[in-house]
């Protein structure tokens, strides 16, 4: 499968069915590879992902992540067989172990040590049906563990709100045969102050879990810079901004890094899809 060289991540919770469609036209328009998705308090996985490939014709659409408490490996196995028959092979199943707040608080199950909880499923799946998974299968992953996993047991990884230097760390636990799909929030604005404020409300739901920070900690930042919405050095380093040259040459330090594909996450005010728009036509020959 074909993931191209840049997707794009759509917060798909914030649009309705004629918003994602007027999106998915426009990214196919443009020549991006992917569309992903991620699972939170609104539309479920795997019914989404069967609307947006009824409603692309060469985009692979892939999960950012499906959160695997949601349904079992057997299901998630099943699902990726699925969407991948009716749909002319083009979906990749994302998977994370999501967070403690989404899992326990929303969901009302127990949450378990994250790299055990993946192995257990990854081998879930594998007995759900005989030899290789009928897709691509990726893991949400961070740490060193969970990399190493991905590198064992799956086709690569879907790295979250991370920097090119956890790229270089990545690509070198997974080694050069790998998918590492790599997200990357930008803000194509030259006004730093308005975009490093673009990037705080964006990424204010991020700071208070601990996944994220722990990560950001492992990369560098300090406690004090990851404070009241994080410094401006967390910020410029979570959400590229300035001209499109700028942005560019931002994402582009990810391939060097290493990434096999890097996926951009526009930031502009709510609902501003024009904006957002511009980027994606601006962004789309990186």
């Amino acid at each position: 499968m074909d993931l191209g060289r840049l997707g794009v991540w759509v917060p798909t919770d914030r649009l309705d069915t004629t918003g994602l469609r007027a999106l998915l036209h426009l990214v196919e328009q443009k020549g991006y590879g992917t569309v992903w998705y991620p699972e939170a308090r609104g539309y479920e996985s795997m019914a989404l992902a069967g609307f947006l490939l009824a409603n692309s014709t060469k985009l692979v659409i892939g999960s950012s992540i499906a959160n695997i408490y949601a349904r079992d490996a057997f299901t998630a196995r099943r699902a990726l067989a699925t969407l991948n028959a009716l749909h002319g092979g083009r979906f990749a199943l994302g998977l994370g172990v999501s967070h403690i707040p989404m899992v326990e608080g929303l969901r009302g199950h127990q949450y378990e040590k994250p790299v055990p909880a993946m192995r257990a499923y990854l081998d879930g799946m594998r007995k759900a049906g005989e030899g290789a998974p009928e897709g691509p299968v990726l893991l949400a992953a961070l740490g060193p563990k969970m990399l190493a996993l991905a590198a064992a047991q799956s086709d690569g990884a879907v790295p979250y709100n991370v920097t090119p230097e956890h790229t270089r760390q990545a690509a070198q636990i997974l080694g050069p045969d790998k998918i590492l799909a790599v997200e990357q929030k930008v803000c194509v604005e030259t006004d730093k102050a308005r975009a490093r404020a673009l990037g705080r409300q964006e990424l204010a739901r991020y700071m208070t879990l601990p996944n994220y920070v722990n990560n950001w900690l492992r990369l560098g930042f300090t406690e004090d810079e990851l404070k009241d919405g994080g410094n401006d050095r967390f910020i410029d380093a979570m959400v590229l901004s300035g001209d499109a040259e700028t942005v560019k040459q931002g994402l582009r330090a990810h391939f060097t890094a290493g990434a096999t594909h890097v996926c951009i996450q526009p930031v502009t005010e709510e609902g501003d899809a024009r904006h957002r728009d511009a980027m994606l036509a601006a962004l789309a020959d990186t």
